[in-house]
C-alpha cells in the first residue's frame, strides 16, 4: 500500500507531503519501518523524509487515540490563554506536558501552530472540528460531549 502511495505522488511536484499525508491517513501514522521505502519512491535520504515528518506537527510515528484534540499554540492564541488551557487539558486528561495519548487510547493531545483562527482564540480542533474562543470549563464541557458520544455509540 505504501509503494502505491508512494508511486502516485512520487512525480508529482512537491509530492512528498501528499503522500506522507496519504500514508499517515491509511496506517494512522508514518511508522518508521516505511519511511525507508518512502525515501526510496521519492529519491530521498530517510534522514530527509524523517526530517520532513518531524518538522511538521501533525504527522505522527504512532498511532493516535480514537479521538484527537489538538490545541494551537501559536502566537495570538498563547496570547488570549493558550497556555493555561493546554496545562488544563494536559492534567485534566491525565498526560505530561507534551501531551501524548492516554493509556487506554480513548483520546490524544497534540500541540498545533495555526488553526487559523486567531481572531478567536484560544482555539481548538477535537475530531478535525474546530472550536473558538475556549476557556478551560468550555474545553471540558466539548471533551466531556465527545467521550460521553463514545459511551452512547
Amino acid at each position: 500500500m505504501v509503494r502505491e502511495i508512494v508511486a502516485r505522488h512520487a512525480l508529482q511536484r512537491g509530492g512528498l507531503l501528499p503522500a506522507l499525508h496519504d500514508v499517515q491517513d491509511a496506517l494512522g501514522c508514518v511508522p518508521a519501518e516505511v519511511v525507508g521505502e518512502i525515501a526510496l519512491g521519492f529519491n530521498l535520504s530517510r534522514a530527509e523524509v524523517h526530517g520532513v515528518i518531524s518538522y511538521y506537527h501533525h504527522f505522527r510515528s504512532e498511532p493516535a487515540g480514537r479521538h484527537v484534540l489538538e490545541v494551537c499554540r501559536a502566537e495570538a492564541c498563547q496570547a488570549m490563554g493558550a497556555d493555561a488551557l493546554w496545562q488544563h487539558a494536559c492534567e485534566g486528561l491525565g498526560l505530561p506536558e507534551g501531551g501524548g495519548t492516554r493509556p487506554d487510547g480513548s483520546l490524544t493531545l497534540q500541540p498545533v501552530y495555526c488553526l487559523g483562527l486567531c481572531a478567536q482564540s484560544p482555539a481548538a480542533m477535537l475530531d478535525g472540528r474546530p472550536h473558538a474562543r475556549l476557556s478551560p470549563e468550555r474545553l471540558d464541557r466539548v471533551i466531556g460531549a465527545c467521550m460521553a458520544a463514545e459511551v452512547d455509540a
